[in-house]
């Protein structure tokens, strides 16, 4: 069975465009370095679908869809100590983070912003509306699903 997710991004670092500008390359969703963010990815299954959302931007919202096509492994970055997300504290024995691997599967006509999803009132419980929520990574229901589809549309 398909779960859903919604993952943030910023875009300068990865957007919808540079999954469509690699159509058929996996790109290693890495990085992630919150607890509860980290266990939502180990809940992620290849196949499952995810919004790609831009945060830290001018114009914030679901810019578009990709799907998972490797389930979470320890994020490599994490081994790396030129890296940004370099934790010293993980080893190869005990990775503390994990990453994913996502594909694109569409770039939605129009970015759904922000402001029109906390108005929706079918998306009242959906985690990125809720008060103090910052994850990354945040599971979304098939009831919401098909609604950001409708408003995408």
């Amino acid at each position: 069975m398909t779960s859903y997710w919604l993952v943030k991004t910023e875009p300068d670092e990865c957007s919808i465009d540079d999954f469509a500008s690699q159509a058929d390359k996996p790109i290693v969703w890495e990085g992630v370095r919150n607890y509860q963010a980290r266990n939502f990815l180990r809940q992620m299954s290849v196949g499952d679908e995810v919004f790609i959302y831009h945060s830290s931007c001018k114009h914030i919202g679901v810019a578009g869809i990709a799907r998972i096509v490797k389930a979470a492994y320890p994020d490599p970055a994490q081994f790396d100590p030129r890296s940004s997300y370099h934790d010293p504290k993980s080893s190869a024995d005990k990775p503390r983070w994990d990453a994913v691997d996502l594909v694109f599967v569409r770039r939605f006509e129009r970015l759904i912003p922000l402001d029109e999803i906390k108005a929706n009132p079918e998306l009242l419980e959906l985690p990125l509306v809720k008060k103090g929520n910052r994850l990354s990574v945040m599971p979304v229901s098939q009831s919401e699903w098909r609604t950001m589809l409708r408003s995408a549309s």
